[in-house]
């Protein structure tokens, strides 16, 4: 999933605790990289709890959940296109081509040779 602000892809984790942030908007699950909460106000574009206001909110399961109070409410989605979530003409790099990502990716945890 890339970040919804400039379409950057998540690369490969190393240990610890990921720098990339989750929150929710139009009541779906996104990302934002790194860069993007250093240079913008990203939590004014995320959807607040309805009970206290915290944008600390997970989507899953149909549900979105905040978690600073608890308060769960059913997930409303009115698009059928979640990739208009993430903006487009952003600064960040995104591949073109995905699938040689993929490809790569599984050739390193399959410690094999490229998928092809």
């Amino acid at each position: 999933m890339p970040c919804f602000k400039c379409g950057a892809r998540q690369t490969d984790p190393v240990r610890g605790a990921s720098p990339w942030k989750r929150g929710v908007r139009a009541d779906r699950q996104v990302l934002i990289c790194p860069r993007c909460q250093a240079e913008h106000d990203w939590t004014a574009e995320l959807d607040g709890c309805d009970a206290c206001g915290s944008t600390a909110l997970v989507c899953r399961l149909g549900e979105v959940e905040c978690r600073e109070c608890g308060y769960t409410r059913e997930a409303v989605r009115d698009d059928e296109h979640p990739g208009d979530l993430v903006r487009s003409g952003g600064s960040g790099p995104v591949d073109a081509d995905l699938s040689q990502e993929v490809a790569a990716a599984l050739s390193r945890v399959l410690k094999r040779g490229l998928v092809r």
